[in-house]
């Protein structure tokens, strides 16, 4: 199973609190945080809801 890199690119304030939940969820609480997730449905339902907040690519 691969992984995603993922990075948060935007600010969490002001957002919706599940937005910034999501976002903690990931392990992302500030600009410039990145993590490496699983590649999975419940990964890519998080990503897809907060997606315009991150930076995702593929991680061999």
């Amino acid at each position: 199973m691969s992984n995603l890199k993922v990075k948060l690119v935007k600010s969490l304030s002001g957002r919706k609190e599940k937005h910034i939940l999501t976002a903690h969820s990931l392990g992302l609480k500030k600009i410039g945080d990145v993590t490496v997730q699983p590649d999975n449905p419940q990964t890519r339902g998080k990503l897809s809801k907060i997606s315009y907040l991150l930076q995702v690519s593929e991680e061999a």
